[in-house]
């Protein structure tokens, strides 16, 4: 048994799997009802509107429900989506012990202390039959999956069947009576009935009545596939008894010993002749339906078991006991498989098979009916196959570890591969097995601590003590494998008898080395981790999931692929990964070829899995800088999207980001990222927000694009740092406009500044004038030895009442515009100052070459749009060239060609 998880809590008296979800519910002797995330493991949520204890519940099959009956009398429907029980069913006189959804109709069943059995139809939400007869407590009752049967089982030592078949004829699936428009609640409640109904339904009649247990049975249930009925009882036995529909006889087949307490509840395996039984004697024992033995048991040390409950799907099963619950597996569900070179060698059932990846065909192999092994039931663990000597070997976890050496046909395809030879295998105990040499395996036996090499004869030729105690051997290529202890990884060499590295990691399950000897990677598999290793034992990445990971396999380009419970995803060997595909079943990934994974499933049949592997191969080629492979994925995918936008952003490559955006904002943060300020001021045009004016001026100013700052800087009317431009620039010219559009705009602070910048001594006088500042204009007038405008002002002082001019300072100096820091050649008065040195994109030109999505080209003018369609080799020196071309200048235009009127909004020449 494989237990997968478990819980504490007060007694655990009913269970029952959702069919689809990985939910379980359990209810409690204290009246609590708990639902349970059994894949992640975490309580979902908890109900508590019952009084004294729930010993029974169940899930629907296809609504949001469940019922549940517990010691208040009480049945409670419940929807789980609003968290909130609908309503209650009021009937029953005594404890209600079980309580089950009908499979179709919209019925539920429940069993009494007061001795009687109740169908009720929860859409009317009333009662559509009562069964009497039995004598003592009713301990359980249930629907057959198929037929119109219902099972009941009392401590009056009796199992009765009832035939309520009379009943479905009076009711469709949705619950109404045939031949009435209304519900079919009113007919049942008629007076002239109740009559009957007070001793017996007729629309339910017994079947059979079964004696022979001696004492209370607790549980009786159907079998879903065969027409037999398992009973468990207070006698300690099992009995299996056999129902023939042709004659409505019931008949006593045989009887289980073994539980050496009350028997509390059996049921059959859904799928395999098998049936499970759990007892007050604190075990769980698994029973072969035809050998009529048992096979398996579990047992706890202080807790009795009192519920049994199967998925429906799945090889799952839960077991409720004293101290709460338990779900586990019978078997190991993982096929033992490996893969040698395009023939994948498996095992499904008591057969080795073989499928050939080129031809895509199946044969057997092997038949291992002899190996008593496999005769006990018992899954191979793992497999490793000898293409040097056709060798097979196979391991087992039965009777504390085995394997089992066989021969192999080198042709198993010679013979069209029907059925298989059959060869005694020889047989050795070890915990692992796995082949070193050509003609050597190695067999770890955890016990002793030791490794022992062996022939293909099994004869061991040398004996090895492992260097720390050892739980876990694997294979890790020609005279190597690794050892797992409790906490680290170690690669042993088996020649050298020596230790050569170890790495820090635990629990490893299994470990998938790549087909390719360049790479040399293995990838470590615990349960919910992946560590990336190379042959030196040197981490790679790791990456970790939140639940359990099943299998993984290597790409020939060194992509690693992997399975989890509900996906199929990738990691690279830098550490990024990512989902591909999200499965209904989990499988088993074999094989990765192309754009096709090959897989098995949990029976062992081999399945085709196609999937986009796009996304993989692009972060790959991102990694690895193989650009050309990146144009031609761009070329032939879609693969725009924020997912791989935000994954470029994070990685350093918005250059590359920029030619999977058409959102224009996406567009404009990402050149400016990159450099680029070409696209970012297309984008900005676009967009044309104050915001982003100002953001492009700012990114435009560091890399020395006076141009595009001077446009950003008149969108967003930044008159004072337009001014300063002009004057570290010494745009005398552009000065002047500003000084003409301040006074258009009547801004005198702003024609100060723009005749102080320009050093027009008449101009800063006359906006102190205006500004009724006329002393301090007669002191700029002086100072600055400008007679004529002196004695106006003076005569205008004394005209105001002044009696004293006013008195020039003790140190007055004049006041000179600032140097010119850079000024552009006369025959390129347009260009900007000497920029900052950025990269040309590599990937835009040679997209541009290979004629890929124009979605980043640069505007018009541009050094992208221009530049020669080989100019991208020397991405070291490279810079982005000529000026920008802006909206509205010529390309011949002189320094006062650029209108600032019109973008600053002025109101024209006041003509």
């Amino acid at each position: 048994m494989l237990i997968k998880f478990e819980t504490k809590s007060p007694r655990v008296k009913g269970l029952s799997f959702h069919p689809s979800r990985p939910w379980l519910l359990a209810s409690l002797h204290s009246g609590v009802i708990q639902l349970w995330d059994y894949r992640t493991q975490l309580l979902i949520d908890r109900f508590d509107e019952h009084e004294g204890p729930v010993r029974g519940v169940c899930f629907h099959s296809t609504q949001p429900l469940f019922v549940s009956g517990g010691d208040d009398f009480n049945i409670k429907v419940w929807n789980y989506k609003m968290r909130k029980c609908l309503f209650t069913l009021s009937k029953h006189l005594d404890y209600i012990r079980t309580v089950q959804f009908h499979e179709v109709s919209p019925w539920i069943l429940s069993a009494s202390d007061d001795q009687t059995i109740l169908i009720w139809n929860w859409q009317s939400r009333q009662c559509i039959a009562t069964l009497t007869g039995h004598i003592h407590y009713v301990m359980c009752a249930q629907f057959h999956p198929k037929e119109d049967y219902v099972v009941s089982s009392s401590l009056d030592n009796t199992v009765r069947v009832w035939d309520i078949s009379g009943l479905r004829r009076k009711w469709d699936h949705s619950g109404m009576q045939r031949g009435h428009g209304g519900v079919g609640m009113g007919s049942l409640d008629d007076p002239s009935r109740q009559a009957d109904r007070m001793f017996g339904q007729e629309d339910v009649v017994v079947k059979d009545v079964l004696e022979g247990h001696d004492r209370g049975v607790n549980w009786a249930v159907f079998s879903p596939s065969m027409p037999y009925i398992v009973s468990g009882a207070d006698d300690r036995l099992i009995k299996i008894w056999r129902m023939n529909s042709s004659d409505d006889r019931v008949w006593l087949v045989d009887s289980l010993r073994g539980h050496s307490n009350n028997v509390s509840c059996v049921l059959y395996h859904p799928r395999q002749e098998l049936i499970l039984s759990n007892s007050e004697d604190k075990s769980i024992r698994v029973w072969d339906v035809v050998k009529r033995a048992g096979i398996q048991t579990y047992r706890r040390d202080h807790d009795r078991f009192w519920i049994l409950a199967a998925h429906p799907r799945l090889n799952l099963f839960a077991g409720g006991h004293d101290g709460g619950l338990v779900v586990f597996k019978l078997q190991r569900e993982r096929p033992a498989y490996e893969l040698a070179g395009r023939r994948l060698y498996f095992v499904r059932g008591n057969t080795l098979r073989v499928y050939d990846m080129d031809t895509s065909r199946e044969a057997a192999v092997l038949q291992l009916s002899r190996s008593p092994l496999v005769k006990a039931g018992v899954t191979p663990r793992r497999l490793s196959y000898n293409a040097a000597e056709s060798a097979l070997l196979l391991q087992v976890d039965a009777e504390g570890g085995s394997y089992e050496l066989y021969p192999v046909p080198r042709d198993p395809f010679a013979e069209g591969g029907s059925g298989g030879s059959t060869a005694d295998g020889r047989r050795g105990s070890g915990t692992a097995a796995v082949f070193v040499a050509r003609n050597r395996f190695a067999v770890l036996v955890k016990s002793q601590n030791k490794i022992l090499i062996k022939n293909m004869n099994n004869d061991t030729t040398k004996t090895l003590t492992c260097p720390e105690p050892t739980r876990e051997m694997f294979f890790a290529g020609v005279g190597r494998v690794l050892l797992q202890t409790e906490d680290k990884l170690m690669l042993y060499d088996v020649q050298m008898s020596k230790k050569l590295v170890e790495l820090p990691v635990a629990k490893a399950k299994f470990v998938v080395w790549s087909s390719s000897d360049k790479d040399g990677m293995a990838a470590v598999v615990a349960r919910d981790s992946v560590v990336v290793i190379n042959r030196r034992l040197e981490q790679l990445c790791s990456v970790y999931e939140t639940v359990k990971i099943k299998s993984a396999a290597w790409d020939k380009n060194g992509i690693l692929y992997y399975t989890t419970l509900n996906h199929i995803k990738y990691c690279l060997p830098n550490g990024d990964s990512g989902i591909i595909r999200t499965l209904d079943v989990p499988v088993y990934l074999t094989a990765v070829r192309g754009n096709t994974l090959y897989c098995l499933d949990r029976e062992g049949k081999v399945c085709l899995v196609s999937v986009d592997i796009t996304e993989s191969m692009f972060k790959l080629a991102l990694m690895q800088r193989r650009y050309g492979t990146l144009i031609d994925i761009v070329k032939g995918s879609n693969l725009i999207g924020q997912a791989i936008i935000a994954y470029l952003q994070e990685k350093g490559f918005p250059e590359i980001a920029l030619h999977f955006v058409e959102d224009e904002r996406t567009r404009f943060q990402l050149a400016l990222q990159c450099g680029n300020i070409d696209i970012a001021t297309k984008a900005a045009l676009e967009i044309n927000d104050p915001a982003v004016w100002a953001q492009l001026g700012r990114a435009a100013l560091r890399q020395g694009n006076l141009q595009v700052v001077e446009v950003a800087y008149q969108k967003t009317q930044q008159f004072e740092k337009l001014a300063f431009l002009f004057t570290i620039c010494g745009n005398n010219v552009k000065l002047g406009r500003m000084l003409e559009i301040a006074e258009k705009r009547r801004d005198p602070m702003s024609c100060f500044q723009s005749a102080l910048y320009l050093g027009d001594l008449r101009a800063r006088v006359a906006v102190l004038r205006e500004a009724g500042h006329a002393n301090l204009a007669y002191v700029a007038a002086r100072v600055h030895g400008l007679p004529d405008l002196v004695e106006e002002i003076a005569e205008e002082l004394r005209e105001q009442g002044a009696e004293n001019l006013p008195p020039l300072p003790r140190q007055s100096a004049l006041l000179s515009p600032p140097p010119v820091l850079y000024r552009p050649p006369a025959e390129t008065a347009n260009a900007s100052w000497p920029q900052l040195n950025v990269s040309k994109d590599y990937f835009a030109g040679a997209a541009k070459v290979a004629g890929a999505p124009s979605a980043a080209a640069a505007p018009e003018g541009s050094v992208l749009a221009g530049a020669e369609e080989d100019d991208y080799g020397d991405e070291s020196a490279a810079g982005w060239g000529d000026d920008l071309k802006l909206p509205g200048e010529d390309d011949d235009a002189e320094e006062d060609s650029l209108d600032l009127g019109s973008d600053i909004g002025g109101d024209g020449d006041g003509d």
